[in-house]
This record gives C-alpha cells, structure tokens and sequence, in this order.
C-alpha cells in the first residue's frame, strides 16, 4: 500500500453546483463592492469613527487563518512530521485561497480599488502598512515554491529550505497583521505589544480548525476515506491552539486591567458594552472556545466526526465573534486622550460609536468567502492535492504514527 495523490473527479453535477454556488458568492461579493463604491460608504454602517468595518472582520480572519493553515505543511517539514506529509499539499493551498480571499475583501473595501496600486507603487516604509504589502507578497511567493517542491520530484530536494522559508514567512506575516493594531496610538484598545503573538496563536487556531473543516467535506463529498488517526491527531492539536488563544486572550485582559487608564475600555468589553460584551463572552469565550474543547475532550464526543466538524465550526463562528470585538469595539470606545484630565469639544467626546453592519458589507465579506471556496475546489480538480485514501492502515504503514 502506497499514499497516493489524485485530482477529484470533477465531473458530476454535484461537483459543479458545489463550484457554481462559490462562483455566485464571489458575484454577490462583487455587486456588493460595486454598490459601495457608485454610491460610497454612507450606504454602509462605516463613520468617521468606524472606519474599518464588517468587510475588515471578515478580511482580518481569512488573512489570519492563512497564515494557521499553513501550519499542517510546516509541521511535517519543519519539525519533521511524516505524519503530517501526506495532509501537507491541501495545507498550501488553503494558506494562498485564504490569503486571496481576504486580499479580495480588503481591496474591494477601499471604495477606490484602482487606488490599491498607489499603495503598491509608493511607500511609507515608517508605516506598518507598507510592510504588510511586501509580506502578503512574499507569502503568495513561497507557498507556490512550497507547493511546487511538493508536488515535482525534480526539485523535491528543495522542500525543506522552502518549507523553512514559508514557515518564517508566515510567523512575519501574522506578526505584522497583529502589528496593526499593536501599533495604532490612537485607538486605545490596541496600542500592546501582545497582540502581534496573540495574532499568532489565533492564526494557529483559526488555520487548523478551517483546514480540518475542508479536510473532512472534501473526504465526505468524495467518498474517500479518512481514517480516525487523522481525525484524532487533528483535533488533538485544535485543543491545544483553542486553549492557548484563551490564555492570551486573558493575559491581554490582565495586562489592561494592570494599567488605570485602561479600566474604562476594560468594563466596556467585560460588563456594559453592548453587543461587543455579548459577542465577547457568548461568542468569543463560550461558543468559540469552551464548547469546542467539551467536543473535543469529553468522552462522549472526543470520538464523533460530527462533533469534531461541530467544534471547528464554533472555532471559526467565535474566531469572527473575536475580530468583532478587537477591530470594531476597539474603534466604538472612545480615545482618552489626557488620561485622568478632562477635556471638552465638540468632536464625540466620551460617546462611545454606534456602528451596524449593512447587508453589502455582510456580502462583500462572505464574497471574499466564496474566492477561497472556488480556488480549493478548482485547484483539486485540476491538480494531486488530495491523497487517494488517508485510512488509519495507509498512514500507520508508511508515516510512523506511534
């Protein structure tokens, strides 16, 4: 018995409504920024205040999961996994579909989008901004020569410096993605020097949770078969990235609640803040984090496929439930700008920014969505990204799990 690499069929309706349903996601996405950008942002819920919005919630996450779904790949190369070697190839492609989805979103946002070439030509590099622009870039640029040193024999002995390369790569790109907000002064709610290794560790848990939900659709609709090492070995992982985002997430917190002046935004997120307390515990904590450790733990549904697929769903659900909360409540709440002084004018002093999502931001954001589902589902129909079978006989045989 041998892994295998083949393309899926591709051939059955069942197929082509699958990437027809994609392809209409990405038009809805598209006549959704063509209606932001002919009548502006005012038909969104987007101020002065609220600058980056729902699109950003969606981009921020997929360009953060891209980073996580890399992961998979530089386990096996990396660390030297075998185990891992023959998930690795899907693990690719999924980091590039997620980093275009997001891209996608984020160039639609600006309202301008032929304008995104003055940020490609013209370079503030003081700006974190302009470093993100070369590191999406580079990450596009060693996937491929990853994938590339996968799937051609002829430069097979490349794969180890390349998968060293993606794998640096990524832990910038995450870093500079977190550095956005770690960097921005005039939002009080960012401006930590934690979030650039939060951001990592999400990326970790947001990756392999959209990963695992790919890996096991693509298994199911194909009638391949999954054994329940795989499974098992995957999920066990999962564990450890959700439990590790929460004990960021509660460092994060501590760490404010140390500091005086950041009290106000403190209770503002944890007691009477609205929707951003109900999405921070409801979503962020509870359905985001301890419903999917109870599934993958407990005994009576560590073992259930169907539970695993529940548990990475609520990962993703409580991952955009805490982007919510980081991008758009930490513009809603109000900068200090003299703490422990008072100062008056007449520009929204101490009002905390309503901010609703419209429907053409919502579908912008799920357009983005659909670029990375039509790319995962051409891609495997034109090119070996799936082993053949991945039983528990085939992996134990020839990949030295125990």
């Amino acid at each position: 018995m041998q892994i295998e690499f083949r393309e899926l069929d591709g051939k059955s309706n069942a197929y082509y409504g699958l990437l027809g349903g994609w392809v209409v996601l990405v038009l809805v996405g598209l006549l959704s920024a063509f209606q932001m950008e002919h009548y502006g942002h005012i038909i969104t819920g987007m101020t002065n205040q609220v600058v980056w919005g729902m699109p950003h919630v969606f981009a921020v996450f997929m360009i953060v999961a891209a980073s996580g779904a890399l992961n998979v790949a530089s386990i096996a190369t990396v660390f030297g996994k075998k185990f891992y070697k023959p998930l690795a190839p899907l693990s690719a492609l999924l980091a590039i579909a997620l980093l275009a989805g997001g891209l996608t979103v984020l160039m639609l946002d600006l309202g301008r989008s032929d304008r995104v070439i003055v940020a490609m030509t013209h370079y503030n590099f003081k700006s974190v901004f302009a470093w993100n622009v070369f590191l999406y870039t580079g990450f596009f640029g060693f996937a491929a020569l990853y994938i590339w040193t996968m799937m051609d024999r002829n430069v097979s002995r490349f794969n180890k410096p390349a998968g060293f390369g993606a794998f640096i790569w990524r832990l910038m790109l995450t870093t500079g993605t977190g550095s956005i907000f770690g960097f921005l002064v005039a939002r009080q709610a960012y401006d930590s020097a934690l979030l650039a290794p939060m951001f990592i560790i999400m990326s970790f848990s947001y990756g392999l949770a959209v990963y695992l939900l790919v890996l096991m659709l693509a298994y199911r609709w194909s009638k391949r078969l999954i054994g329940d090492v795989v499974i098992t070995r995957l999920k066990n992982l999962l564990g450890v990235f959700v439990a590790a985002v929460m004990y960021f997430v509660l460092v994060y917190h501590l760490t404010n609640l140390y500091f005086t002046k950041q009290h106000d935004f403190e209770r503002f997120i944890l007691l009477d803040g609205g929707i951003y307390t109900v999405l921070f515990w409801g979503g962020q904590i509870v359905l985001g984090s301890v419903l999917p450790l109870i599934l993958l733990y407990a005994p009576a549904t560590r073992k259930s496929v169907n539970a695993i697929f529940a548990a990475c769903l609520l990962v993703v659900l409580g991952g955009l439930a805490q982007m919510y909360v980081t991008i758009i409540g930490g513009q809603a709440f109000p900068l200090q700008l003299f703490p422990g002084m008072v100062e008056t004018s007449s520009f929204y002093d101490g009002v905390i920014h309503p901010y609703t999502p419209s429907l053409v931001e919502i579908l912008l954001g799920l357009g983005g969505v659909g670029v990375v589902g039509a790319i995962v589902v051409f891609a495997v129909k034109l090119f070996r990204f799936l082993p053949e079978s991945l039983d528990n006989s085939v992996i134990d045989t020839h990949h030295n799990v125990h």
